[in-house]
């Protein structure tokens, strides 16, 4: 079972658009020494729709290697379903302790029509699955039940933000397993996910995907405490000061989800390159705001700290 903040790295490229395998492990063992819950390698973060399979499974195996079984490493699988069998079988032979299904490619298909692909996913390797809800990956409570009933699929992650909806998801899933003794965890998967995580915790769902860990572990862990201790004083803090202005610059260009958060990586030291097309690497000013933002969360982490 999973724990903690969940370490979702980027995939460093080299000048000439290579994965740079080094520099990976490098930033690997950066997270690492903070102390996340898992890491997730090859997911939304790190440029999955990107990677081709060989890239792909040397990146898994290398994040088994550096963790060494300190944490569980999940890495991400997905597109279409013949991909999403070979992700899913590399991801296995590099020693990968789960996987994250991510949404077929393009297509808008029915809640059966995702169960039936969840269920192909799910019997190509002998691995448990966490499902992502999320884009074009639509689930209701009634198929969100039906999937936690493969026996591999051990979780669920919401990436839709209908907390309505994920409300009678959860009551479904509970009904579905009980009295299975099956272990199932929920998932808050939005981007940026700390600014939905007091909504969340409010119908129960707890864990969650941190993009900010990337780049200032100690503004996701202090969050984090925050959360876990029920601080709303400084929950709103950091929400006002870092989490909020984050979003909003992420919001002004498709993209910026992955492309930022790369962004913040190279200005906190690391050299992991640019994104890949057909994502754009941040204009000059927004990496301006982008420094103002993280410098706010720093001076707030280290305030925090001091007492």
């Amino acid at each position: 079972m999973l724990d903690r903040v969940l370490f979702f790295p980027v995939t460093p490229f080299d000048a000439a658009g290579a994965v740079d395998l080094d520099m990976f492990t490098t930033h690997l063992e950066q997270g690492l020494a903070a102390g996340p819950g898992g890491v997730f390698v090859a997911c939304g973060t790190g440029e999955f729709h990107a990677l081709e399979p060989v890239e792909y499974e040397a990146l898994v195996r290398r994040a088994v290697e550096v963790t060494a079984g300190a944490v569980p490493v999940y890495a991400g699988t997905g597109g279409s379903l013949p991909l999403a069998r070979q992700f899913s079988q590399a991801a296995q032979r590099a020693g990968a302790n789960g996987l994250l299904m991510l949404p077929p490619y393009l297509v808008a298909a029915p809640p059966s029509g995702m169960v039936a692909y969840t269920r192909e996913v799910a019997a190509a390797a002998d691995l448990p699955v966490i499902v992502y809800s999320r884009g074009n990956a639509v689930f209701d409570p009634e198929t969100a039940a039906e999937v936690a009933t493969i026996p591999n699929v051990m979780g669920f992650k919401d990436g839709r933000g209908d907390l309505d909806l994920l409300g009678r998801i959860v009551l479904a899933v509970r009904g579905a397993l009980n009295g299975s003794g099956k272990p199932f965890q929920f998932f808050n998967g939005m981007p940026t996910a700390e600014v939905t995580v007091p909504a969340y915790r409010g119908i129960g769902v707890t864990l969650y995907s941190s993009a900010v860990f990337c780049f200032a572990p100690d503004i996701s862990l202090a969050f984090f405490k925050a959360a876990a201790t029920g601080d709303d004083v400084l929950i709103d803090r950091f929400l006002a000061d870092f989490f909020h202005p984050l979003v909003e610059l992420r919001n002004k260009v498709p993209g910026y989800a992955v492309s930022l958060v790369k962004t913040a990586v190279r200005l906190r030291g690391l050299d992991v390159g640019t994104v890949r097309p057909p994502l754009v690497e941040p204009s000059p000013e927004h990496v301006v705001e982008l420094e103002r933002i993280i410098a706010a969360g720093l001076a707030l982490t280290a305030a925090v700290v001091a007492g």
